[in-house]
Parts: C-alpha cells; sequence; structure tokens
C-alpha cells in the first residue's frame, strides 16, 4: 500500500527507512497498541511517536489500514493541502500523537508523555521509533538519561537497527583523513550504553513479526525502568534493487521500479500465505 501510495501520487520518498521499519509500526499498530480510530483522542489510548519521521510514508498507510481514514485520500501524499508530508503532522492527520522530522526530537516528546501517564496515574503506555543514525542526537541521550531516573516504566523505545544513515553506515570508522572526517562515529556497543544508562535492553530480528511480539511483551512486564528494543533490520527491506543501500535513504523510483518492487513484495506476501495456511 505504501509503495502504491507514492506511486498514484507521482512523488518522492525515503524509501530505505520506511521499508526497514514497516514490520514494526505493523505489528505495533494491529498486535500491541491500544488504540481505538473512532475515538482517536481518547484519554487512556497508548501513545506513538515516529522520532524518524522521515519514515510517514510508512506510518500513513498503517494507520489508513487501522481505520482512522480512507485509504483513498493516499494518493495525496505530499501534494498542496494534502494531510500527507514528508514528516507527520498531528494537526493534519487523524491517529497521530507527535509531529516530528528534526531527528533528535521524538524520544524526549515520547519521554514527556510518558512522565504525564505516570503522573497522572494513568496507565497507557508510550512507544517511540528511532533511528539509529538519529541516536547520535544528544537530544536522545538527555531523554534516555531522564526516562531512566524517573523510572519510566510505560515506555518502550525501539530502535530501527538499519545500520544505514544518510551519510552511510553507522558502523564508522569516523577517523581524520585529509581534507575531513571519513564515516561517521560508530554506534556501538549500543546495547551495553543503553544498559549503563539504566534501560531494559531486548536485541530481536525486526522483520519476525514473532520475535516482534515476544519483545514488545517483555517490555509491557519490565517494571522500575524503560525498555528499548533494537531491531535489527534492513534498509529497504523486501525491495531487491533498494535493499541494504544506503544511496536509497531518499529518492524517487520510476514507472518500472514501482512494477518491481510490487511484484516482488506481491509474490513475498503470496508466500508467507501459503507458509500460514
Amino acid at each position: 500500500m505504501a509503495l502504491e501510495m507514492m506511486r498514484d501520487s507521482d512523488a518522492s520518498g525515503h524509501y530505505g527507512g520506511s521499508m526497514s521499519v514497516m514490520d514494526i509500526l505493523t505489528v505495533l499498530y494491529f498486535k500491541v497498541m491500544r488504540v481505538d480510530p473512532h475515538n482517536e483522542d481518547w484519554e487512556d489510548r497508548d501513545r506513538f511517536v515516529l522520532s524518524k519521521g522521515h519514515a510517514c510514508n510508512a506510518l500513513c498507510p498503517v494507520l489508513a489500514e487501522k481505520g482512522f481514514f480512507s485509504r483513498d485520500i493516499l494518493p495525496t501524499f505530499n501534494k498542496l493541502d494534502s494531510p500527507f508530508g514528508m514528516h507527520p503532522d498531528k494537526n493534519k492527520i487523524s491517529g497521530c500523537d507527535a509531529s516530528t522530522g528534526s531527528l533528535g526530537h521524538g524520544a524526549p516528546i515520547a519521554v514527556g508523555m510518558a512522565m504525564a501517564g505516570k503522573y497522572l496515574k494513568k496507565d497507557y503506555r508510550v512507544y517511540v521509533v528511532v533511528g539509529d543514525g538519529e541516536v547520535a542526537e544528544g537530544s536522545n541521550w538527555e531523554a534516555i538519561e531522564i526516562a531512566s531516573h524517573f523510572k519510566v516504566d510505560n515506555l518502550c523505545a525501539t530502535i530501527d537497527r538499519n545500520k544505514y544513515s544518510l551519510d552511510g553506515s553507522t558502523e564508522g570508522p569516523g577517523v581524520f583523513k585529509e581534507g575531513g572526517i571519513e564515516g561517521t562515529m560508530t554506534l556501538e556497543p549500543i546495547d551495553k550504553k543503553l544498559e549503563d544508562f539504566g534501560w531494559h535492553v531486548i536485541k530481536c530480528d525486526g522483520h519476525d513479526f514473532i520475535q516482534l511480539m515476544d519483545a514488545y511483551d517483555e517490555a509491557a512486564r519490565t517494571k522500575g525502568k524503560p525498555t528499548v528494543i533494537i531491531a535489527d533490520t534492513f534498509k529497504g527491506k523486501g525491495i531487491s534493487f533498494i535493499e541494504d543501500k544506503y544511496e536509497w535513504h531518499y529518492g524517487q523510483f520510476t514507472p518500472e521500479q514501482y512494477k518491481t518492487a510490487i511484484d516482488e513484495l506481491t509474490a513475498t506476501l503470496k508466500r508467507l500465505e501459503q507458509k500460514s495456511a
């Protein structure tokens, strides 16, 4: 549906990071989170923040499929007067809890939501998805420390660990070279860093529904500290010509590429349906 939306709107987009997070969003909205499309402002609903807001073209189809709005308006994506842009706007998109796009802001927003829930003695949970390249933003680490200090155990963060950012690999080398710096700072050992900050850390395959559901269930049962799920994913998952290629962080498909991508994903869906039959 996401690719059909992009094709029909003739829009460019962040294909790589949207495909890497699609399985995570699907599990959250259809297996984990307590939300009501017919009462989107329900006070006791679970909250979701897409900190990596550039994956809006993954979020919008999921919200439509959940019933927050009609699928028929998806082809207006990124057009003038459309509620859907490159990044989510909570004032325009039904079911969207936070406007994001400036990286490093989503985690602090989610921490604030979770702390408010604790203060008001509400039992809702807050979920935030953060890109692994985004973790370099210092504001995340301020939020990480605050959540640990206040034992915000109604908060679950998920790191979309697709191992690439716009600048290339998140694995370094981050060294001085003549004329500048080559690569970025390595993210590892991200699990140890988060444990040292007092978080409960879970690692799983970010494209395996069972592992994801088990991870979110474990997070819900964890008391006294926030949880982070490090979801191992592939940028551009499921589309052969963009999978694991950082160059497709952003771009636009040709009509032929859309056909190839949709055909590949349709074939994968059929295989999964046959396997589960």
